[in-house]
């Protein structure tokens, strides 16, 4: 899959690996003026799966005047985790990646201050229910759903998966990756989204896909590009997105070697946000989430992040039109029963796949 090339850069984070790669040439998101006014840098702070077009960061420099510097965790529930720790010293000027799993902690820690931009058509039905004070923008969508390299199971006779209550079958022994659910927002998704599903019973579930061999690794990127077998791996099964089989195409382009299960998708939507301090550079982060929503980056989504832009009006590429077949319903939990429960879970979740 591709990744653009990015540009080192350094901020002084807290165990946070830095990278710049960034920006947009929108007309809504500044002007240079608006730089010369203060602070000519602006840090975002993000999770290792941000990527966006060189020639996009450069446009949006030249027309803001803001230098752009891009500070890397590993992950969503690692990023929260973080702007949580440092809320009284912010390790930047604005975030992006923070998602509805996640988003009800920091919004109770008070990280983020308001700000209302202009949604672009269609986003409004993204934004975080109960978030009264605009502290977080909707970017982008997906849905966390389990995918099957087909192609695996076809050159091994076995029949492929169906649901994912199949995978506590004996056929599928030591064949799933999942990512965390402590800190990786795709492995909470799928958490929540086995708890929809199975209600009271869900500790059951995960008991039997851990006897069934199930791997438990930190973040989706471990997951997908290191255990997964497209990506040369030895587990044909993992949690991933529905958009991702439009990247697993066969060398003829006409047809995707993985597909998504989707009987128990959890629909997730990232978003953008201001942090709070005095030291934070409110233009400069403002700025830049008005350039997340232009038009050039919700179209720059799909292909550079694997990610459905909120922008309803964004033309998908073609192979998204034929490959990211998109559930028809998606487990939706109440983000505040997320916040009254996520602890408990977590706890319960982490003595399952400890023992």
């Amino acid at each position: 899959m591709h990744r653009p090339t990015v540009r080192a850069a350094r901020t002084g984070l807290t165990a946070l690996t830095a990278a710049a790669l960034l920006a947009s040439g929108c007309s809504v998101i500044g002007t240079e003026d608006d730089a010369k006014d203060g602070d000519d840098t602006v840090t975002l702070v993000t999770h290792e799966s941000f990527a966006l077009p060189d020639e996009l960061v450069a446009a949006f420099e030249k027309e803001t005047g803001y230098q752009l510097e891009i500070s890397k965790l590993e992950d969503a529930g690692a990023l929260t985790n973080e702007l949580v720790l440092t809320k009284d010293n912010p390790v930047g000027d604005v975030v992006f990646g923070v998602d509805n799993t996640f988003a009800t902690r920091a919004l109770d820690e008070d990280v983020f201050s308001s700000y209302a931009p202009t949604l672009p058509e269609g986003a409004e039905q993204y934004e975080l229910e109960g978030d009264d004070d605009d502290a977080l923008t909707p970017v982008d969508t997906g849905s966390v759903c389990v995918n099957v390299d087909d192609a695996w199971f076809r050159k091994q006779g076995i029949p492929a998966p169906q649901t994912i209550d199949d995978l506590r079958k004996p056929a599928y022994k030591d064949l799933f990756v999942v990512p965390a659910a402590s800190t990786s927002s795709p492995g909470l998704a799928f958490l929540v989204a086995t708890i929809s599903e199975y209600g009271d019973q869900w500790p059951t579930y995960w008991e039997d896909l851990m006897r069934n061999g199930a791997k438990v690794v930190k973040g989706w990127s471990d997951a997908y590009f290191t255990d997964f077998s497209y990506s040369g791996g030895d587990r044909p099964i993992v949690v991933s997105y529905d958009s991702s089989p439009a990247f697993t195409l066969d060398k003829a382009g006409k047809r995707s070697t993985t597909s998504a299960l989707l009987d128990a998708c959890f629909g997730q939507v990232e978003y953008t946000g201001i942090l709070e301090g005095d030291e934070v550079n409110e233009p400069g982060a403002r700025a830049v989430i008005d350039w997340l929503l232009s038009a050039d980056v919700q179209a720059a989504l799909p292909e550079s992040m694997y990610v459905f832009p909120v922008a309803s009006e964004t033309e998908l590429p073609a192979d998204w039109q034929r490959f990211a077949v998109r559930p028809e319903e998606t487990v939706q939990v109440d983000p505040a029963q997320i916040t009254e429960s996520r602890r408990a879970w977590l706890e319960q979740w982490t003595e399952i796949v400890s023992r």
